[in-house]
């Protein structure tokens, strides 16, 4: 089964605790942005990731505005399913920006970034990188891979929320950026079954079409009679 849940800001007890201590040998969980792992390169941080890359089920992540780029860059790109990704070792794979991925038979476009709302804050302390804004570039290769596939996938994932979304946390800038615009785009050209996006930290199936994830565990199927729904 493949399942998403939201940012997990480098919170081990996620992928310990709950309903992931269920998760079964070749699941597959994807994390909404701010995965967080790479952070500070701490001795303990990296003896966090040494315990999810030992995990039974593979864990993905599409990056949120809370990452160490300078860490995640040094990462190998690799060719997997179908797409691109950082393999950070283990079971452990960085969903590039703008690739569809297939799994069990399932089409998944990948888009990571967003506008941090704390950005000046995080700059004053060294810990903010240009890199969370997706480029014209990335969003050139999602076209590219998306009209491969005729524009249809059956799920989206996101960390940046989908069109109009952001309304819900009155998050709403006075003007739209690139990457708002962009999703605009995505949402009226692509055909999906469900657009999964973690930033705003609320678990709440918005539309029959939009899905805000956080501490739950949810299965992408959208959590039919197979599915299992777990909460953290």
């Amino acid at each position: 089964m493949i399942y998403v849940t939201g940012d997990t800001h480098g919170d081990l007890s996620r992928f310990e605790t709950g309903g992931a201590r269920r998760l079964k040998k070749n699941d597959t969980v994807i994390v909404c942005g701010d995965f967080g792992f790479l952070w500070d390169g701490s001795p303990k941080e990296e003896k966090n990731l040494e315990k999810l890359r030992k995990k039974k089920y593979q864990i993905l992540f599409v990056d949120g505005p809370h990452e160490n780029y300078d860490m995640l860059e040094q990462y190998p790109v690799v060719d997997w399913n179908g797409g691109k990704a950082r393999h950070l070792g283990g079971n452990i794979y960085h969903l590039l920006r703008g690739y569809v991925f297939t799994l069990e038979g399932l089409h998944i476009f990948a888009f990571g970034g967003g506008e941090s709302d704390d950005r000046q804050m995080y700059a004053d302390t060294g810990l903010w990188w240009p890199q969370e804004m997706p480029s014209l570039d990335e969003m050139g290769t999602a076209v590219r891979s998306l009209k491969e596939y005729d524009m249809q996938v059956d799920y989206i994932v996101t960390h940046y929320p989908a069109p109009r979304m952001k309304t819900l946390h009155d998050l709403a800038p006075l003007e739209k950026n690139q990457l708002e615009m962009f999703f605009e785009r995505i949402a009226k050209q692509v055909t999906f079954k469900m657009w999964y996006f973690g930033s705003l930290h609320i678990d709440r199936k918005i539309t029959n079409t939009y899905t805000s994830v956080f501490r739950e565990i949810l299965p992408i199927t959208g959590g039919d009679s197979k599915g299992r729904r777990f909460r953290r």
